[in-house]
């Protein structure tokens, strides 16, 4: 079964900055507004969906959580020779904005790319120093009276890159976290007769705080959550074996912890099991550093959620080169279904 790239790529690039979601949120409701018996947006701007359960008079919910916003930046300062400033929505290493294009979503979208001191003209003290964010502004090739025109405090601005297949993986800007928003669909899209209601949600401004997820997660108040994300593939020359975290091509990722969230150990137990019995390729993830949804999902609700987190080895994550596996994007379908399906025959008691 191969996974649908057209789709995967419409969905990595469109622009979502945090905050700024209505264009992927737009295309998340036309695909999954017929696959689902409900679907909400709420104040903040999350999609929140809801399949119902078969055979569930308790009223058992499950969430499963997945971000549409992609890291960007939004405008700051227009100078007297139109070049724009800027700050950060969500996490980046400097030295990844060199040489690259971004758009401005202004009045319309504009192409501009992001500039720095060239090297020919830096001291020898300069050459040596890392670069940092405030090395760098955006040049749109116009002067001020025609930027200010199409540009203005506040706008956001996204990369500039598109999907390609390479191998059997895919390479684009803002696979985290678009990989998971289509990976959700398509669980969305195969989900039948599942025991319990399940609420899919994808949400926003994950980049800046897991911020809908909260929300959501209140609102719903699952009993059982499921965060969707990506995860790191350090698999590169010179990594050691202990740093890589997880490798593509080595299946699906169950979460066992990160920065934020300790997952629920009798989730961690019934995802192993059911990835085993469905013969599902899977890899344990510990990561010491960075969150998601999964948080939220597990802390917000009244009651809290047992939950967990299925993970998607990605290669140069918070790049515009970000890269996934083929296989591991559809053996993470195919354990989100898988425990949706069994969620009822597992002794949560223990």
């Amino acid at each position: 079964m191969s996974i649908n790239v057209a789709l995967l790529k419409q969905i990595c690039e469109v622009a979502g900055a945090p905050g700024f979601e209505k264009r992927v949120r737009d295309l998340v409701i036309a695909e999954v507004s017929p696959l689902v018996d409900e679907l909400s947006i709420d104040n903040m701007g999350n999609v929140m969906t809801l399949k119902r359960g078969v055979n569930n008079p308790e009223g058992k919910r499950a969430m499963v959580a997945a971000h549409m916003d992609e890291i960007g930046f939004i405008v700051t300062h227009i100078d007297d020779n139109g070049f724009v400033r800027f700050h950060t929505l969500g996490g980046f290493d400097p030295k990844t904005l060199t040489a690259q294009r971004v758009i401005i979503h202004g009045r319309e979208d504009v192409i501009g790319v992001m500039g720095s001191k060239p090297i020919h003209v830096m001291s020898a003290e300069e050459r040596q120093k890392l670069a940092q964010l405030s090395d760098y502004f955006i040049d749109l090739g116009m002067p001020k009276e025609e930027v200010v025109k199409l540009v203005r405090v506040g706008d956001p601005i996204t990369r500039e890159r598109g999907l390609i297949e390479m191998g059997n993986c895919v390479n684009c800007k803002s696979i985290d976290n678009r990989v998971s928003v289509f990976i959700l669909i398509e669980a969305l899209r195969n989900l039948k007769n599942q025991p319990y209601d399940v609420y899919g949600v994808f949400t926003v401004q994950e980049e800046v705080g897991i911020r809908g997820a909260n929300v959501s997660a209140h609102a719903i108040n699952p009993d059982f959550g499921f965060g969707l994300d990506t995860t790191i593939a350090f698999d590169l020359p010179g990594a050691q074996p202990h740093e890589m975290v997880t490798k593509l091509g080595n299946g699906t990722a169950i979460k066992i912890m990160d920065a934020s969230t300790i997952c629920d150990y009798r989730m961690v137990d019934f995802m192993k099991k059911t990835a085993g019995a469905a013969g599902i390729k899977w890899q344990p993830e510990v990561l010491t550093a960075g969150g998601t949804d999964t948080a939220g999902v597990q802390r917000m609700g009244k009651n809290g959620a047992i939950s967990g987190a299925i993970s998607i080895p990605t290669r140069h994550l918070h790049q515009v080169i970000e890269m996934a596996h083929k296989e591991d994007i559809q053996a993470s379908i195919d354990l989100l279904i898988a425990c949706l399906m069994k969620l009822d025959t597992y002794d949560w008691s223990h």
